[in-house]
């Protein structure tokens, strides 16, 4: 998870994070094309597993990266809307514009990158391990 408190190592750990991702979708693809071919038109079981798997685990991962962006998103504007109810005055006070703290976009992005890293590499290594 990109850290919070340092603009500069949050973005490079995003960064690190794209990269392995970069470098594992590859392999996946790789991998998988092969046994597609391989199989033709009449793919074994374990071939139609995985096949279905690709899909399922594609929809999986970026509706938990959707959710989890939204849900980052979501807490900003909680703390939007809180920093504007603390600042609305008692009756005869004066309202004192509320300092906000800007959304960090790293951590959103690294959020919704956590689990498309955890499934790409997860099935680099499965599928690097196995014979075609």
């Amino acid at each position: 998870m990109a850290s919070s408190s340092n603009p500069f190592l949050a973005f490079w750990t995003n960064q690190l994070t794209l990269w392995e991702i970069w470098w594992a979708t590859p392999q996946v693809m790789t991998h998988r094309l092969t046994r597609m071919a391989r199989a033709g038109h009449t793919p074994s079981v374990r071939d139609q597993r995985e096949f279905s798997r690709m899909g399922t685990e594609k929809v999986d991962a970026f509706s938990r990266a959707g959710w989890a962006m939204g849900l980052e998103l979501w807490r900003a504007q909680q703390q939007w809307w809180l920093a504007w109810l603390r600042a609305w005055p008692l009756p005869g006070g004066t309202l004192t514009l509320p300092r906000f703290q800007p959304v960090n976009y790293h951590r959103v992005m690294a959020r919704g990158m956590a689990p498309v890293h955890r499934r790409v590499t997860a099935n680099a290594k499965r599928l690097g391990r196995l014979k075609l």
